[in-house]
């Protein structure tokens, strides 16, 4: 494979246009050329697919690598960087199963675009939206298989502890923002989004929805449940549901010096005022419980959850650690979100 691999790039691909793979289909064609020549040495070496798939991935990222160093360890972009989304696509195709290889590939891919919204977008907004967000489409099929991919390589950068640090922030794989949305996080675009099947996935996985100092994202599906005069979406009261079982509790934005003049008491229930004050309909019409609002302490099992989830986020061990450990099927499953 290493030798056909080495021909390839010599004879073959040095001769394609610069912005030659910059149409999607032009990528599939090479994928499925691809796909057929790993079938190929996979048969004639006699070793596995996902042997030879491992090691088209590894040539590919030694092109790439090459390439970026004789240009002074900058990306050439255009062809020399969609090589990466080939080899991320045959990856999934072939279900890779080395977390090594796949992560290297993930960290090449961050190290050139600071971003992985290729592999969020197509899973967030369907195939054809990105493509009028960012000028690109995605290269798997539909919605559905977008999502599957999206699932693969989270599945691999938590196995890997991928973390990326920009500044003074450090990031997981599942949080790094994208740059097309204005720098969100995939979460807060879900969550902006409604996208209640979604944002089920990314919490699972340990997604921080309150990473970013921007509005609080529980504040702002309740202020659009409020517009709908107590006939609520479906999808933005599963979205609430969903935040809910994974934070201990409410955090409401409380501006004291609007209470200045009242003389309150240091310990006085801002956010009981605020939840009554401001969410009194949703409140009745029990879309928050009155123990994650302030009004009534939190369940000590809601609480013990939370604990739970985040030393398991902590070891990355989400969402698979849960079902390691030595607790019955029903706790595994409320510790998993999928009960309340």
């Amino acid at each position: 494979m290493d030798t056909f691999m080495d021909l390839y790039f010599e004879e073959v691909f040095s001769n394609i246009d610069r912005d030659g793979l910059n149409e999607r289909f032009k990528r599939r064609e090479l994928v499925e050329y691809f796909n057929t020549v790993i079938t190929g040495c996979a048969r004639g070496q006699n070793v596995s697919d996902n042997t030879t798939c491992k090691n088209f991935v590894l040539s590919a990222l030694r092109y790439h690598n090459n390439c970026k160093t004789n240009n002074g360890d900058v990306c050439l972009m255009g062809k020399y960087h969609n090589l990466l989304y080939i080899a991320m696509k045959l990856a999934f195709d072939w279900s890779l199963q080395d977390n090594g290889v796949v992560a290297a590939l993930l960290d090449e891919l961050y190290t050139c675009e600071k971003t992985f919204e290729r592999i969020f977008l197509g899973a967030i907004f369907g195939t054809s939206a990105p493509h009028f967000l960012a000028g690109w489409k995605s290269d798997f099929a539909d919605k559905e298989e977008n999502v599957h991919a999206l699932v693969f390589f989270l599945d691999h950068a938590t196995n890997a502890c991928l973390e990326y640090t920009e500044g003074n922030i450090t990031y997981r794989f599942i949080d790094v923002p994208l740059e097309s949305c204005g720098r969100a996080s995939p979460v807060r675009v879900v969550i902006q989004m409604g996208l209640s099947e979604m944002l089920m996935i990314l919490l699972r996985f340990g997604a921080r929805i309150t990473s970013e100092a921007s509005t609080n994202p529980v504040e702002s599906i309740l202020d659009r449940l409020k517009e709908y005069n107590r006939v609520y979406p479906y999808e933005l009261v599963s979205c609430l549901k969903l935040i809910l079982r994974a934070t201990p509790k409410v955090e409401f934005t409380v501006n004291k010096q609007v209470f200045e003049d009242l003389e309150l008491p240091d310990d006085y229930n801002y956010q009981r005022r605020m939840a009554l004050e401001k969410y009194g309909e949703i409140l009745e019409d029990r879309l928050i419980p009155s123990s994650r609002c302030g009004i009534r302490p939190v369940e000590l099992k809601h609480l013990c959850r939370c604990c739970v989830r985040e030393l398991l986020w902590q070891n990355f061990e989400l969402p698979f650690g849960i079902q390691k450990l030595p607790i019955p099927i029903a706790l595994k499953r409320y510790l998993d979100l999928c009960e309340d």
